[in-house]
């Protein structure tokens, strides 16, 4: 398997507003912005330190009909999607959207785990293929955290998909257990089972920022609701979990307050 196998390569914001989520997202994480030149209107690129990292897009019509949230969706790299996406049905998750290309870009599927936490596989080619940017970069993903169905369920799923390893199991007392999971060897995020008043299982992105009281303030002041936070987490980092002001869920990560 390539090393892309099972990592995440690339976050996605389906919105109702993309130009104020733009402006939001360049102003809280200190993102840049430009036009994907893709055919099409709406698709634009947030860049960190002039690497690709994430896009954005306006919701389907489908969903908006579904009176579906705007939300992140991550994509994990796979060898082959079209195999990927049959061993997801196989264990009990479910294919959302087949297969597809994206011309020059790569082949894509969407999906969800056995408890419908969503997310997408991917397979770059040509200009699909991207440059990396280290964990811990202002500006890209420096955690990656499922709130599972069932983690007894979930984390078999995950280790079967995409090798994903067992790290440490941290006790949350009357939550549960908080485990930590690794690719390649190196920790890239937790899950656990979600709590009750969570409606649905669901992936969400921590988003590094130089500093994290003064990117709160940057996200309150133009709409933001903070929900979770600042709290500190083990290693010395602290977070915040918050919905922009179109209603999707981000959470941000920082070494400093």
């Amino acid at each position: 398997m390539s090393n892309k196998h099972g990592a995440f390569v690339w976050y996605e914001l389906m919105t109702t507003d993309t130009k104020a989520a733009e402006e939001f997202y360049d102003a809280v994480v200190g993102w840049t912005s430009e036009d994907s030149g893709m055919p099409g209107a709406g698709y634009t690129l947030f860049k960190a330190d002039g690497v690709r990292v994430a896009s954005l897009m306006t919701m389907p019509e489908g969903a908006v009909q579904m009176n579906a949230p705007p939300a992140w969706i991550g994509y994990i790299g796979v060898d082959d999607v079209d195999a990927a996406a049959r061993k997801v049905a196989e264990l009990g998750g479910k294919v959302h959207r087949k297969p597809d290309d994206i011309p020059t870009i790569g082949r894509f599927a969407i999906v969800a785990d056995p408890h419908g936490a969503v997310f997408a596989l991917f397979k770059g080619a040509g200009d699909g293929e991207m440059p990396e940017l280290a964990q811990n970069a202002n500006g890209n993903v420096g955690w990656h955290e499922l709130m599972a169905g069932d983690l007894s369920v979930e984390f078999p799923f995950y280790q079967k998909m995409f090798g994903w390893g067992k790290d440490e199991a941290m006790d949350m007392g009357p939550m549960g257990v908080y485990q930590l999971f690794t690719h390649n060897g190196a920790q890239i995020g937790g899950m656990m089972t979600k709590t009750p008043e969570i409606p649905a299982p669901y992936w969400g992105y921590y988003f590094n920022v130089d500093a994290l009281d003064a990117a709160v303030e940057r996200a309150t002041s133009r709409g933001a609701k903070i929900v979770m936070g600042p709290m500190e987490v083990p290693g010395g980092a602290w977070v915040i979990g918050g919905i922009d002001p179109q209603g999707a869920h981000f959470s941000l990560v920082s070494m400093k307050r």
